[in-house]
């Protein structure tokens, strides 16, 4: 994308009033949407984006400045405006790049861009069809099918140039069910780190039925009852409580200015022995994973929590300088117009020994929360409120009626020390993180867990 030689005259300007580190990052990055509703397709969308940005670190203070000018006068435009930001005087600085090839332990077969629409219509159209024809009760069905083909390079002063290309697919299909009045939408969006080799192993009709049986489910059941109990929470998307409630509270971006629940925690143990919890990039075609994060540094798995203890926070460079603690690979930024800082990647909560119907059984009256949706965290409290997708009661030890308008409320510190079973069949499910650097594709998971106690929200 940008030479070396190059970068190392941008470096050297972005250094010349003194910064202790210097950074360039450039993106070229192409999107491509297509959404259908109702079997025909509504819109095709196609966008690049294409600019770099320059860093510079003075000890605790950072600047960053931006460009769409990825000529060389653009770029040490840029450099210079960073600079003169930054410090003022002249410093003399000598930067001498090397290559560093990380390996890509993500392989794509089928490049996006190279299958035509009309394919990648028909797989959609597969999918939506299959929603619709699930019940007579679907009444509407939307989906989406998405790639992204991000190239990304990275060079520092501290004489890192290196580069990576991520090619991401995912399809979304959303169905709306009527019964007797009452709507109710079901949703499933499985992706990958892969190109259109994931519909080799991902069906599109079953995402189109699964989205459909959601929807008819939830719209033939009745209301939650509200009250604090025992909850089961289903594998896979699940893993969103860990992830909001717990894993951004784990991230320097909180950690490093004392706002978090678990800041000066290391060692101690926060969580029920039961639970370990990792970050893992290194995950091969997951939709989280990486190569190398956004500052360069290579993909880790990072070990968060284990059997309670907390081991690790997720760290990137400035606010490891903060911490005085290294990077672990953890910094992520949105595009080349975000600041980057610590976010996770495949977040999720590690397979126990505890059975499934045991989890169950265990529970007299409670909820089986089998799949979660969305909701709010204050990172600083830990305290959240999240919808329950698709939920069922559980009577004297078995899943019994479904029921609707659940929302799980607690508090992240609280919530781990009270998960107390743990299942063995991780799964995880694919979703969009929002946060100060932007929003960036993440997995969440964990296997079927038992949380003893947490409020329910219902009627």
């Amino acid at each position: 994308m940008i030479s070396k030689e190059i970068c190392e005259r941008v470096l050297q300007k972005a250094a010349s009033t003194g910064a202790d580190y210097a950074e360039l990052f450039a993106e070229d990055t192409l999107h491509h949407y297509i959404d259908l509703m109702g079997g025909k397709v509504d819109s095709v969308h196609d966008a690049q984006i294409a600019g770099a940005a320059v860093r510079v670190f003075l000890g605790l203070r950072s600047v960053m400045a931006t460009t769409v000018d990825t000529s060389e006068a653009g770029l040490l435009r840029c450099a210079q405006r960073a600079a003169e930001a930054l410090a003022e005087g002249r410093a003399e600085v000598s930067i001498t790049l090397r290559e560093r090839l990380s390996g890509d332990i993500h392989p794509i077969r089928i490049v996006p861009a190279s299958v035509p629409n009309a394919d990648k219509i028909t797989i959609l159209k597969d999918a939506c069809s299959a929603a619709s024809g699930y019940d007579a009760a679907v009444k509407q069905v939307t989906g989406t099918l998405l790639d992204v083909d991000h190239r990304i390079l990275v060079a520092t002063s501290e004489g890192l140039w290196t580069q990576d290309r991520q090619i991401r697919t995912r399809m979304m299909i959303q169905a709306v069910a009527e019964i007797n009045g009452e709507t109710q939408t079901g949703m499933c969006g499985p992706g990958a780190r892969r190109g259109m080799e994931l519909f080799e192993t991902v069906d599109p009709a079953s995402v189109g039925r699964e989205a459909a049986r959601q929807a008819v489910t939830m719209a033939g059941a009745g209301y939650c009852p509200a009250g604090v109990m025992p909850v089961a929470i289903g594998n896979g998307f699940g893993g969103v409580i860990f992830h909001e409630a717990c894993g951004h509270s784990l991230e320097a971006a909180s950690v490093a200015y004392g706002n978090s629940q678990f800041c000066g925690k290391l060692g101690q143990k926060i969580a029920h022995e039961k639970v370990t919890a990792i970050d893992d990039g290194t995950l091969p075609n997951e939709w989280g994973s990486i190569n190398i994060d956004d500052e360069g540094a290579p993909a880790q798995r990072n070990v968060l929590i284990e059997n309670g203890v907390l081991k690790s926070y997720m760290i990137d460079k400035f606010n490891g300088r903060r911490m005085g603690m290294p990077s672990t690979g953890s910094s992520r930024r949105q595009s080349f117009s975000y600041v980057p800082t610590s976010r996770m990647t495949n977040t999720f909560i590690a397979p126990g020994s505890d059975r499934d119907e045991d989890i169950i059984a265990s529970i007299e009256y409670g909820l089986y929360a089998k799949q979660m949706g969305g909701g709010s965290v204050n990172p600083i409290t830990g305290e959240f409120n999240f919808a329950v997708n698709e939920g069922y009661i559980i009577r004297n030890g078995k899943v019994c009626e479904p029921v609707r308008g659940a929302s799980l409320v607690g508090k992240g510190s609280d919530v781990i020390q009270k998960i107390d079973m743990v299942g063995g069949g991780l799964k995880l499910g694919q979703g969009m993180c929002g946060a100060s650097s932007g929003s960036i594709p993440a997995n969440v998971g964990q296997p079927l867990i038992r949380v003893s106690s947490i409020t329910v929200g219902g009627r």
